[in-house]
């Protein structure tokens, strides 16, 4: 099941947009988009200027599961996370956050509600203020050393990935040895797609040169 807020609207002279990606039609990532099962249920709580933001990932990511839904707000019923027969968690680093390792989770466990923020940290603690719930859920952090491949927007924090590569790490880690790395294939072309149109001249002055050491060691060519 997909929850999604109605496409925006464009004004007059805008280029037209396909309805299910968001992105531009000429550029549409939909053919890129996987159809994949999890046991894991994913529920993206998106502040609403992330879903205005043009290179927004998450919904690629909940268009790419079966089992995701996607709620954009600021206000949120607690009944998206509370599910008889799954437990919630929430991806959000604390004190008391555990790290998810690849295979540790055991076979007769109760299948997770992974609670994603989308958003700025910033955003994210808002939200965490304004809903009890859910800063009282059980915290998760993905596991050390990931790098993001996010070229084009720059992270508040080092570390961070997007809110795509964040969801298919989780999966990854919780559902060990089964692999989600299809679910990040519109993402790649999305910022392959974003590199290409500003060109390699802006795109090593505003984002390699200003991200520095980390953006060099993410860095890729695009396909």
């Amino acid at each position: 099941m997909h929850t999604f807020q109605t496409a925006r609207n464009l004004g007059a002279g805008r280029r037209p947009v396909c309805m299910r990606c968001q992105r531009p039609q000429a550029h549409c990532l939909c053919p890129l988009i996987p159809d994949l099962d999890s046991r894991t249920r994913v529920v993206v709580l998106q502040h609403p200027d992330e879903a205005r933001h043009a290179l927004n990932t998450a919904r690629l990511a909940v268009l790419g599961l079966r089992n995701a839904s996607l709620h954009a707000g600021t206000e949120f019923d607690p009944g998206l996370w509370r599910i008889p027969g799954y437990e919630p968690c929430l991806l959000f680093p604390g004190e008391t956050a555990q790290a998810l390792t690849p295979g540790a989770t055991p076979p007769d466990a109760a299948p997770r509600v992974l609670v994603v923020p989308d958003g700025t940290w910033r955003h994210a603690r808002q939200l965490l203020a304004r809903h009890a719930s859910l800063a009282e859920l059980p915290r998760v952090t993905l596991p050390p050393g990931l790098t993001s491949r996010y070229r084009v927007r720059h992270a508040g924090e080092p570390g961070a990935l997007s809110t795509i590569e964040a969801i298919a790490a989780a999966l990854q880690a919780l559902e060990s040895p089964r692999s989600y790395d299809a679910l990040l294939k519109p993402f790649e072309a999305l910022v392959a797609g974003q590199i290409s149109a500003m060109g390699r001249a802006r795109y090593e002055r505003d984002h390699v040169r200003r991200a520095g050491p980390r953006a060099l060691r993410g860095r890729q060519d695009p396909d």
